[in-house]
């Protein structure tokens, strides 16, 4: 069972501003949520809607649409920033 994964454009900005080696790294981890969106080390968020995964220092926040097997990106950003 395979998700499509949609990047909000917010996102995608943030992504983009990604340095080279993070932003490979961010990229397929966010490629890997179309296999599993609630892989190991992924965490549903307390006090708002939505999953999140680590990447480094980079924290993806995503909410998942089991019916339609989608995953949308909502946020791409730092860990002391992302949160905000």
């Amino acid at each position: 069972m395979s998700y499509q994964v949609l990047i909000l454009r917010r996102a995608q900005k943030e992504l983009s501003r990604l340095p080279t080696k993070d932003y490979e790294r961010v990229r397929d981890g966010i490629n890997g949520l179309a296999r599993d969106p609630r892989r190991s080390g992924s965490r549903k968020l307390v006090g708002r809607e939505g999953w999140r995964i680590r990447v480094g220092d980079y924290r993806v926040i995503y909410e998942i649409n089991d019916t339609a097997q989608q995953v949308t990106v909502l946020q791409v950003g730092h860990r002391r920033d992302v949160y905000t």
